[in-house]
This record gives structure tokens, C-alpha cells and sequence, in this order.
């Protein structure tokens, strides 16, 4: 059985826009590059196939469409969670160190 090609895409959300968007999406070695980049730039990353799939339909830059929001909502809702776990993990090293 042949293994299924990695796709990647990437979402960008801002507030004043109100909906998130596809910024970045890629299959193969184009999935790989923007999964580095996102790395280099401590971007977390969080593995959903299925929602990668229909997420790679979408048009770049164009708001997702409903159906969409609640899947979308909680991927954001981890990566806020994360960020601001190792942002307190940074502040609390910071206060150790001094």
C-alpha cells in the first residue's frame, strides 16, 4: 500500500479580520518546507489529517467557511493554551535565574 502524501496548512488568525484564514499550504516536500519554517519560528504545529484535508481545498487568504469553525476554534484554542504554558515556563526561569 502506498503511503499517502504529507499535506501541511497553515492558519493565521486575527482578531480584527474575525475569521481564520489559509495562509500557507503544500503537499510532499512543499509540506515539508513550511513544517521547517514553522519549526525555526516556534510555530506549534498539531496533527488533524481530516482537517487538513478540507482545509487544503480552501482558497489562500480567504476566511474558512463555517463548517469549518468549530474544528479551526479548537486547533487555535490549543495553540493559544501552549503558548501561554511556555510563555509562563520562560517567565518562571527568568525569575530563577536573577
Amino acid at each position: 500500500m502506498k503511503e499517502e502524501e504529507k499535506l501541511t496548512v497553515a492558519l493565521k488568525y486575527e482578531v480584527e479580520k474575525g475569521t481564520p484564514e489559509v495562509v500557507a499550504k503544500g503537499r510532499g516536500r512543499l509540506a515539508e518546507l513550511i513544517l521547517q519554517i514553522a519549526r525555526e519560528h516556534n510555530i506549534p504545529i498539531k496533527e488533524d489529517h481530516k482537517l487538513v484535508k478540507e482545509l487544503y481545498k480552501l482558497e489562500l487568504n480567504k476566511p474558512i467557511p463555517p463548517e469549518l469553525y468549530y474544528a479551526v476554534a479548537t486547533v487555535l484554542a490549543w495553540a493559544i493554551r501552549l503558548n501561554k504554558r511556555l510563555q509562563e515556563k520562560v517567565l518562571s526561569q527568568i525569575k530563577k535565574s536573577e
